[in-house]
C-alpha cells in the first residue's frame, strides 16, 4: 500500500483498481485521478511495457489537460499489459473481458489511446453500453484517430508558438523543417496537416528506426508505407537510424508522439530544435524541460498542446459533430497555448508553470465545492 501511495498528492489519486483475469491472462489498471471537474475522461493504452506509475502520471496529466481545456471532466486511464498487435480475436476478447470488469465504475470514460483504436471502442460500447468516446463514426461516433483531432490541435498549437521561440522576425510554418518521434495516428496526421502549410518534414522515426533527408520527405508516401504496416525505415528515401537518433535531428520543430521521457537526462543536450511540441504525454522528463528552457528552447507542454483529442471526445460525449469538435478544439488550444506563452514570458516562468498554474487554479476551484474534494 505505501508503495501505491507514494504518489498521492492532495490532488490525488482517488481510485486504482487493479484488472485480472488468469484465463485469458488479461492484467490492466485503471487509475480514476480527479473528478472534482466531472466524471473522468482517458484513454485505454495497451504496451507490454506499461506500469502502475505511468498509469498514474498519464491520469493525472489527463485531470490537468481536461481542466486547462475548460471541459468538465476529470482525469483517468486505464493501462492494459499486453501487445496490441497480437490477433484481432485475442485483443477483442481482451477489450470486452476488461470493459466487463470495469463496468461498475460510471465515473470513467473510456476512450482510445496507444494500441487501441475506434474498434475497441466499439467492443466496449457494445459489451456493456456505457457511455464511450472515440466510436466510429458508423456507430454515431467521432473517430478521434481518423479525423486526426489529437494533430488539428498540435497544429494550431505550432502556430501559436512560432512567434514566441527564437526565430527570425517573420518566421512561419511554411518551409520550417519539422521532426516528429513516433509515426502513428498522432505523428502521421501532424505529418499531413503541417505539410498542408507548406512546412517540410525532414525526420520520422517509430518503433523500428528513424529516418532522415534535409530536402524534405514526402509525407504521403511515409503514411501509405505505416497504413501497410511497415516502418518508416523502409522509405526509399534518405537516411536510415535507430529510433533515438531523431531526438538529434537538425530541425526547427520537433514533436515527441509516442511514449513518455523520450527526451531525458541522458538525451536532452542532442535536441536542435527552437520549438518542442508535446504530441505524446509526458514524452519529458521534469529535469529535461527545465534544461531546455534554460537553453532557450520553447517546450509547449502535453496537456496543452495535445489536448485536441480529449476535446473531441468531451464534444462527443455531448453528442456533438465532427465539424463542431474541430472548431472548438482550434479555438481552446489556440487561445491556451497563447494565455501559457504570455504568462510564461511576463513572469519568466517556464511554460508547464504556466500551464499548471492554469490547470491547478480550475481543479482547486472545483474541489472547493465538494465534500470529499477530489470525488
Amino acid at each position: 500500500m505505501a508503495d501505491i501511495l507514494r504518489f498521492a498528492d492532495k490532488w490525488g489519486p482517488a481510485k486504482i483498481i487493479q484488472v485480472y483475469e488468469p484465463t485469458i491472462d488479461l492484467k490492466a489498471v485503471l487509475v480514476i485521478d480527479n473528478i472534482a471537474m466531472g466524471p473522468a475522461i482517458g484513454g485505454i493504452r495497451m504496451a507490454p511495457d506499461v506500469s502502475i506509475e505511468e498509469c498514474m502520471r498519464l491520469a493525472r496529466s489527463m485531470t490537468l489537460k481536461n481542466a486547462a481545456a475548460g471541459l468538465s471532466h476529470g482525469g483517468g486511464k486505464t493501462v492494459v499489459y499486453a501487445d496490441p498487435k497480437m490477433p484481432k480475436r485475442e485483443k477483442e476478447r481482451l477489450i470486452r473481458a476488461l470493459a466487463a470488469a470495469l463496468r461498475n465504475f460510471p465515473e470513467y470514460i473510456m476512450g482510445p489511446d496507444m494500441g487501441t483504436d475506434e474498434e475497441c471502442m466499439a467492443w466496449i460500447k457494445d459489451e456493456i453500453n456505457h457511455s464511450v468516446t472515440g466510436l466510429p463514426a458508423e456507430a454515431g461516433g467521432i473517430p478521434i484517430d481518423q479525423i486526426g483531432a489529437t494533430a488539428w490541435g498540435i497544429r494550431h498549437a505550432i502556430e501559436v508558438a512560432l512567434p514566441y521561440c527564437r526565430c527570425p522576425v517573420g518566421f512561419g510554418l511554411a518551409q520550417s523543417r519539422v521532426a516528429i518521434q513516433g509515426f502513428g495516428a498522432v505523428g502521421m496526421n501532424a505529418a499531413r496537416f503541417l505539410a498542408e502549410q507548406q512546412a517540410v518534414l525532414v525526420g520520422a522515426a517509430d518503433s523500428q528506426g528513424s529516418v532522415y533527408d534535409a530536402e524534405g520527405l514526402d509525407v504521403n508516401k511515409l503514411i501509405r508505407l505505416k497504413e501497410a504496416g511497415k516502418s518508416v525505415v523502409e522509405y526509399s528515401g534518405g537516411e536510415k537510424f535507430d529510433r533515438d537518433a531523431i531526438v538529434g535531428f537538425e530541425c526547427d520543430i520537433w514533436i515527441p508522439a509516442a511514449r513518455p521521457d523520450v527526451v531525458n537526462e541522458n538525451n536532452m543536450e542532442q535536441l536542435k530544435a527552437k520549438l518542442v511540441v508535446e504530441g505524446a504525454n509526458i514524452p519529458l522528463t521534469e529535469a529535461a524541460e527545465k534544461y531546455l528552457h534554460d537553453k532557450g528552447v520553447l517546450c509547449v507542454p502535453d496537456f496543452i498542446a495535445n489536448s485536441g483529442g480529449v476535446i473531441c471526445a468531451a464534444m462527443e460525449y455531448r453528442g456533438k459533430i465532427e465539424s463542431e469538435a474541430l472548431e472548438v478544439i482550434e479555438k481552446k488550444v489556440r487561445n491556451n497555448t497563447r494565455q501559457v506563452l504570455e504568462e510564461s514570458r511576463i513572469k519568466n516562468i517556464t511554460p508547464r508553470d504556466a500551464a499548471l498554474n492554469l490547470a491547478m487554479t480550475r481543479v482547486e476551484k472545483a474541489m472547493s465545492y465538494k465534500r470529499w474534494s477530489i470525488y
